[in-house]
């Protein structure tokens, strides 16, 4: 038999000699953002709101593991919300409201368990809302108004049950109103008017007895008034206009406790309800078209 040891030898003097491919990463210590430098240690709050910050957000942003505030609203930003931005597990608040920031809402968003405040609203978003959102169970205002959002209402919403504001109008959210809406007790305003929402008022929202704020005008909502809107007797403002809703209204939204005359004909008009309407809003239901009425 042959002797290998020399041969042995030589290999692991070459294997000593050649670089490991596989070096190890270090955590940066510093990021740099717009020009400027922060301290990954030391940033727990980032705000950069009305700085005129032009381009897109830097994917390096998800190293500031410790930030707990991001703040980047009313600036010029462009692009996509980089998906490093679920590496900031500490946010509790992701303000970046009226920039120009397109593409879909990065899942990864539903790592940040511990937002509170998440306001994407007044960009160029789209695609559909993730259903991971339903993971920020913290979560007390979800503002992404005022976007081009496509697809439903993810039934994960009902998750979020500290949520107050929920604002999704100006959007083209498809689909039926999800009736786990109706675990959201400590909403005060849901607002989902201009959109192109189909089906019925989930009889769920009557759970919703915080509110103050309903708008659900200019979708396509159909079928009737859930008597159970009479619970809500928080409300001040209830908007319903522009659908197509059919049948009696209830005598029920006499128990609302709301001026109608204040918003006149403007609540529920453009809808197909029929008469003999409640007392207290005879005067005030505006336009409706009552040809398939008895």
């Amino acid at each position: 038999m042959k002797k290998l040891y020399p041969l042995l030898f030589i290999s692991v003097l070459i294997y000593w000699g050649c670089d490991d491919p596989k070096e190890e990463e270090t955590t940066p210590t510093e990021v740099t953002l717009w020009g400027e430098v922060y301290s990954v240690g030391n940033t727990d709050t980032l705000d950069l709101s009305g700085n005129e910050l032009t381009g897109s957000i830097p994917p390096e942003i998800g190293n500031l593991t410790n930030l707990t505030r991001l703040y980047l609203n009313n600036n010029q930003l462009t692009g996509s919300i980089p998906p490093e931005i679920g590496n900031l597990t500490n946010l509790t608040g992701l303000i970046l409201f009226n920039n120009q920031l397109t593409g879909e809402i990065p899942s990864e968003i539903g790592n940040l368990t511990n937002l509170t405040q998440l306001y994407l609203n007044s960009n160029q978003l789209t695609g559909s809302i993730p259903p991971e959102i339903g993971n920020l169970t913290n979560l007390t205002d979800l503002l992404l108004y005022n976007n081009q959002l496509t697809g439903s209402i993810p039934s994960e919403i009902g998750n979020l049950t500290n949520l107050t504001y929920l604002l999704l109008s100006n959007n083209q959210l498809t689909g039926s109103i999800p009736p786990e809406i109706g675990n959201l007790t400590n909403l005060t305003r849901v607002s989902l008017y201009d959109n192109q929402l189909t089906g019925e008022i989930p009889s769920e929202i009557g759970n919703l007895t915080n509110l103050t704020h309903l708008f659900l005008s200019s979708n396509q909502l159909s079928g009737s008034i859930p008597p159970e809107i009479g619970n809500l007797t928080n409300l001040t403002r209830l908007y319903l206009r522009d659908n197509q809703l059919t049948g009696q209204i209830p005598e029920s939204i006499c128990d609302l406790n709301i001026y109608w005359y204040y918003w006149y004909n403007d609540f529920i008009t453009n809808n197909q309800l029929c008469p003999p309407y409640p007392s207290c809003i005879e005067d005030y239901v505006g336009t409706q078209d009552t040809s398939d009425c008895d």
